[in-house]
């Protein structure tokens, strides 16, 4: 299937703090690198961004999190570009944000998010939770692999993981084509070599109904679709 369209690569990256605690960053920065910088300083509330791949940006439109923190945490305010081309800033207290998601999938006159200011505390132990967190990941998780993360929310009100659903029906090492349940994170899809998006989408379609079958939970997944062939697979979004 492919993307028949623009691809734009983000190269805002700047990074600016001028008072201690207070980070404005391009959206283009890689989210990774900001959450060890800060935890480094001494700063708490993004240790958790350590080893995820990504952009600010797309973090702060994902509402990405982990380890019982989430980006909207500790944002204080989003600069954005309008598609007529003007510039607005958007106040914490002006954002919903919730479980994986921001008002910035809602937006219809989105043109791009250009910066976000984060607000953190001071923590003399922001440091080693970036380590724990970055060791937790490396054991758990497909470090190396080409995903997209995790492909499906955690249930709500059920007290258990998306991942061990999956594993749990038996899926773990699952694949269609070159599309592949990793064996190392049952919620992460990877390319093992060779897979097509039409694999993955169909790898996906095939987890969610064998999991619907086994335990009754209709899964929702966490990454969002932008080919137009795909826009019925966002119902939650707006088009």
């Amino acid at each position: 299937m492919g993307f028949d369209g623009c691809v734009i690569l983000n190269r805002i990256e700047f990074l600016e703090s001028n008072e201690p605690g207070i980070y404005t960053v391009g959206s283009g920065f890689q989210f990774n690198r900001l959450g060890m910088q800060c935890s480094n300083e001494g700063f708490t509330g993004l240790e958790f961004a350590g080893g995820i791949p990504g952009t600010v940006g797309g973090a702060t439109y994902m509402n990405a999190g982990a380890n019982g923190q989430e980006t909207a945490d500790v944002v204080d305010r989003v600069d954005i570009i309008k598609n007529n081309g003007r510039f607005q800033t958007l106040n914490r207290i002006d954002l919903k944000f919730g479980y994986r998601s921001s008002p910035f999938q809602f937006m219809k006159d989105l043109g791009a998010i250009v910066a976000v200011t984060f607000r953190l505390q001071p923590s003399g132990s922001a440091k080693r939770r970036l380590q724990e967190c970055l060791e937790r990941r490396r054991v758990s998780q497909p470090i190396g692999e080409r995903s997209a993360g995790s492909v499906f929310q955690n249930p709500p009100n059920l007290e258990v993981a998306a991942a061990e659903l999956i594993e749990k029906a038996g899926l773990k090492g699952f694949r269609v084509g070159g599309a592949m349940v990793s064996n190392i994170h049952a919620n992460f899809f990877i390319n093992s070599g060779g897979s097509t998006s039409q694999e993955m989408l169909d790898l996906i379609a095939i987890v969610k109904e064998k999991v619907d079958q086994k335990f009754g939970v209709q899964l929702k997944e966490e990454v969002l679709y932008v080919h137009p062939y795909c826009d019925d697979l966002n119902p939650n979004r707006d088009k």
